[in-house]
């Protein structure tokens, strides 16, 4: 590895350690979260999340409209060319963009809670106040996303990763407190008057029903709260901290183009990136209320059949919910969000992380860091992404029955479906950086139309499945598998035509796989022993540390890490030096 090469690779790998560590704290504490408040509000209270996040998501994507990393990308290549002018003049003019847009997406937010859950194929109007709750969200996202966009153009991650702590943080301990507060109250006032907010409650199920709509919104009121104060620590953290441009760099750049330029080319730029994902986020949006209505119409048609799938006591269950057996099986695939989460997130860092190298490589026109920043990225997605999806698919269902020991019903039902998304988030995981890098190269309008058809795909497996009664809420996790699948295969196929590099697959993909493998495996032996000695929690534990153990040691016997994947990172020489006495002391 040439000196350049090393600093590039060292810059992609700070980049991504600063910003991975700050999700790995924030996606334990949205874990936590999730966790907490579902198994307080349960299946029915979790399909009020799942509601509220499917309105959300679309309104938020058409409110940014690819407009963070349209701006990172933009300012990446006109850092790389020292037009500074044109880098400071890109942030002037993101601002109002993103005020107009935020706002908007937070009217449309609330027109959205008043219509939207009480439609007849959603038919959850519990829903109403969970969806109001997140609507403020939307526009301080946006307004987040102007300082977060330019900063990972500058490849500055810290103010990305500390504001995300900070909204995380906010998130876990507000929203829990205030959803615990509103069940303890709501409770005491049946247990001492027989109502709930002057309600009438005959027993404490219905009690229950009553509460949880406001305890779903009490905890989403903590989202909102978060997102107001990571806004808050970026626009002042860009005061005091500025964006590193000096003023000698600013008197040797040449002048800045039109403001009506640059806001034209961000447009153009955000425009196909911003369709991508308001059309994922539709999809999903889609996909909920279908798969929703398909349920209901089998309890219509034949619900005997559903029922027959999950025994007398879970049927039984499932039939005195609140929003129905629609509703509560939208909550069961919901408890199995918190560990699915955490894997694309981190991959979705190394797309952002990636972006402006990528960029930066590809203005140049310089084959050989292009080459060596597209293989570092795929190889670091899957060596993450492949043990994790395997490891989810094998020790799924004991980890669920860890995390929501009092959710019995809801556990047994997730059970079926997390094996299913454990493979499909190696596929959703790994695609992500694949068309962070279409972006990156300048084909933003390749991505939306891949993802487009992928989730078309998706949409159409799952409205087939999800209505056969012995498949359905599975449906949905075999749909996903199928959906990215085609999304991952045609990126690489993409990525591969526009660049003329192939990665290699060998170190990149294959390696990764087969250490993925036995590291799946590993765990899942010791984890089926250890049950006969240990309880879950404890044999889970060692289980997930062998396997870790294994997964490296594999790694080095297939030469899947090299010394200069080692010498690359941060503090790379020193690691180099523990592992080697490691290996001594083994010797």
């Amino acid at each position: 590895m040439n000196k350049k090469e090393k600093t590039i690779s060292q810059s992609f790998m700070k980049g991504t350690i600063v910003l991975t560590a700050s999700i790995f704290v924030v996606k334990v504490l949205g874990i936590l979260f999730r966790i907490f408040v579902t198994g307080m509000i349960g299946a029915t209270g979790a399909a009020y999340f799942t509601v509220a996040y499917e309105i959300y998501n679309p309104l938020f994507a058409l409110a940014t409209a690819g407009l963070p990393i349209a701006i990172s990308r933009m300012v990446s290549e006109n850092m790389a060319m020292g037009k500074y002018k044109n880098v400071r003049l890109i942030h002037k003019v993101s601002i109002p963009i993103f005020l107009t847009t935020g706002s908007i997406g937070f009217l449309l937010m609330i027109l959205g809670a008043i219509f939207i859950p009480k439609l007849p194929f959603i038919n959850v109007p519990g829903a109403i106040y969970s969806v109001l709750a997140l609507a403020p969200t939307i526009l301080f996202a946006c307004l987040m996303s102007i300082y977060r966009g330019y900063h990972q153009g500058l490849r500055d991650t810290v103010p990305t990763a500390i504001s995300e702590i900070i909204e995380a943080s906010c998130k876990f301990f507000v929203g829990y407190a205030i959803s615990y507060s509103v069940i303890k109250f709501g409770m005491n006032e049946y247990l001492s008057k027989g109502t709930v907010f002057g309600v009438f409650c005959e027993s404490k199920e219905m009690a229950k029903g009553v509460i949880m709509p406001y305890a779903s919104a009490g905890a989403i009121v903590g989202i909102s709260l978060g997102a107001f104060m990571g806004f808050l620590y970026l626009l002042i953290c860009h005061k005091k901290r500025g964006d590193g441009i000096s003023n000698n760099d600013l008197a040797n750049s040449p002048d800045p183009a039109e403001k009506k330029v640059l806001m034209k080319k961000l447009i153009s730029t955000a425009v196909p990136i911003g369709i991508g994902a308001i059309i994922m986020n539709v999809a999903g949006l889609i996909d909920t209320t279908l798969i929703l209505n398909r349920i209901q119409n089998i309890m219509n048609t034949n619900p005997q059949a559903l029922l027959n799938c999950y025994g007398v006591k879970i049927a039984n269950e499932m039939l005195s919910s609140k929003d129905g057996v629609h509703g509560f099986l939208l909550g069961c695939y919901s408890f199995t969000l918190p560990i699915m989460m955490l894997i694309p997130a981190i991959t979705q860092v190394f797309g952002v992380v990636s972006l402006p190298a990528v960029t930066s490589s590809y203005t140049k026109n310089n084959k050989l860091e292009l080459k060596h920043s597209i293989e570092s990225v795929i190889k670091m997605t899957t060596l993450v992404t492949i043990p994790a999806g395997i490891g989810i698919s094998l020790l799924g269902p004991s980890l669920l029955s860890i995390l929501y020991p009092h959710k019995v019903t809801e556990v047994n039902i997730a059970s079926n479906i997390i094996p299913f998304l454990g493979i499909a988030t190696i596929l959703t995981a790994t695609s992500t950086p694949l068309c962070s890098m279409l972006q990156a190269v300048g084909r933003v309008d390749l991505p939306v139309k891949i993802i487009s058809l992928g989730l078309a795909i998706k949409i159409i497996v799952n409205y087939l499945l999800v209505g056969i009664p012995e498949i359905n809420i599975q449906g949905a996790g075999i749909g996903t598998i199928v959906g990215y699948l085609f999304i991952l295969v045609v990126s690489m196929y993409f990525l591969i035509r526009e660049t003329k590099i192939v990665p290699n697959f060998n170190v990149t993909v294959l390696k990764p796989l087969l250490a993925g493998i036995v590291c799946g495996l590993s765990a899942f032996i010791l984890n089926s022993f250890l049950l006969n000695i240990f309880t879950r929690i404890v044999s889970i534990i060692f289980a997930v540390f062998f396997a870790i153990i294994v997964y490296f040691f594999t790694l080095f016997l297939l030469k899947a890490v090299t010394v200069s994947d080692i010498k690359s990172l941060p503090k790379g020489e020193s690691i180099l030096k523990i592992l080697n006495k490691c290996i001594k002391f083994i010797k």
